[in-house]
């Protein structure tokens, strides 16, 4: 690194210091956000850097990260997208591809998936013009559950596409099994519970695909930004096409002829020696990310555990604080997991003298922030409206966390004086209602 470079870095960790002041805590003045991003100057530094090194486009930090996540979380491969949610349209549309066979699902097959859920875990599954097949939920851990899995399968089922809920997992292990033993594909929307372990091992590593987020609001950030992982090399280089605007060539930006046969591949009807950087096997998109963005995941990515530990931490302060307080139904964590929580659920029981309204607008109030479960019942919402479906059963409790369920925050940068504030926050309220 050159002296002027260095000098720079330097100044810009300075002014992060300067930029972070003293955050002294003013109950119901300072506001306490549900979910953010946790930044420090390192962080600020890396970005800088990046940019200081004019890495506009996706480049060696990627890479770099692609193989760090891999080997951090276990699976074969990692592929940087420029969201969560492409890397959900990746992961169903990469079944659909040709170099599948006939194990490539068809427009008109049906996913098995929730509808209390994020839209872009269903989304890719209309966009590719098949039909979702939708279960309920638990309340508690608003997670489905693996009998309710295996009840929804039909003739036309062909795969499983299911988000771990606000961090918690659902019962992957046996839900993973069902899918082998139905010759199915299983996709984890993992993007909620990057750090969450079921049964020992990694929530991400249990599916053929697996997706994660690095929106802010997410574990780990690069400001926008997701990721594929898997284990199966043939659905990797398919997620890769699709996600490099479809080309049949791997080789990185910057570099030619890795297969050292550029000028001798023939495919399709293209004349025989068609330069294979520009062969296109997928009808694909353009969804890769920056450098800049990857050099800030690259410093986050160092700070996962502490990050997860935090969460875990804030969720467990918030859970024993409000314990045995009455017209609530408290989260709680799937049988065998251990969940790096994204938030805290709360859902206001049948015999309340408030709804859930009543106790948000209190909570906003004093500043302190709440964001609804997602979308609720996502087929109630107009954009889901006379779209092609099956319901696998009445859909009671995904109903019952549109009305009365909302969660709270337990990211890294909330502190014990903030999450004491809730909890007495909503204790008073509760006892005010009595």
């Amino acid at each position: 690194m050159g002296e002027s470079k260095t000098e720079i870095l330097n100044a810009v960790r300075a002014y992060h210091r300067q930029e972070e002041g003293s955050g002294a805590f003013v109950p119901g003045e300072t506001e306490i956000w549900p979910s953010g991003a946790v930044l420090d100057a390192d962080d600020r530094a890396a970005f800088v850097e990046a940019a200081l090194d004019m890495r506009i486009a996706s480049g060696s930090s990627a890479r770099k990260f692609e193989s760090a996540l891999a080997r951090k979380v276990g699976v074969r491969k990692a592929h940087l997208t420029n969201s969560g949610s492409s890397a959900n349209l990746l992961a169903v549309t990469a079944l659909t591809s040709h170099q599948l066979g006939e194990r490539a699902l068809v427009p008109g097959d049906e996913v098995v998936t929730v509808a209390a859920a994020f839209p872009t875990t269903v989304n890719p599954i209309l966009q590719n013009g098949l039909v979702p097949v939708y279960t309920d939920i638990e309340l508690g851990t608003y997670n489905t559950t693996a009998e309710r899995v295996e009840r929804a399968i039909g003739p036309r089922t062909r795969a499983i596409a299911i988000a771990h809920t606000a961090g918690n997992p659902y019962e992957v292990e046996e839900v993973a099994r069902i899918a082998a033993d139905r010759g199915l594909f299983l996709i984890e929307d993992n993007c909620d519970a990057l750090g969450s372990r079921y049964r020992g091992s990694y929530t991400g590593t249990f599916g053929h695909l697996a997706t994660v987020s690095f929106y802010p609001a997410h574990h780990l950030t690069m400001g926008e930004g997701g990721c594929v992982l898997t284990s199966d090399l043939t659905l990797s280089r398919i997620v890769e096409s699709l996600r490099d605007w479809g080309r049949d060539c791997w080789c990185p930006p910057g570099q030619s002829n890795t297969c050292f046969k550029r000028f001798d591949w023939q495919m399709g009807e293209l004349p025989e020696g068609y330069d294979h950087k520009y062969i296109y096997s997928h009808v694909g998109y353009n969804l890769k990310t920056t450098d800049t963005a990857a050099a800030l995941g690259l410093s986050q990515l160092g700070k996962m555990d502490s990050f997860c530990a935090a969460r875990r931490a804030n969720w467990s302060r918030l859970r024993e604080g409000l314990d045995g307080v009455p017209h609530l139904l408290l989260p709680e964590a799937t049988a065998d997991s251990d969940p790096s929580w994204y938030g805290f659920v709360l859902t206001v029981t049948d015999d309340a003298p408030f709804d859930s309204a009543d106790l948000v607008g209190f909570l906003e109030d004093r500043r302190i922030g709440t964001r609804r479960l997602f979308a609720g019942n996502l087929l109630r919402h107009p954009a889901y409206t006379n779209r092609p479906r099956r319901l696998a059963e009445p859909l009671v409790n995904s109903d019952k966390v549109m009305e009365s369920t909302f969660h709270l925050g337990v990211y890294p940068g909330l502190t014990e004086e903030m999450i004491d504030y809730v909890v007495s926050s909503v204790k008073e309220f509760v006892a005010s209602r009595r």
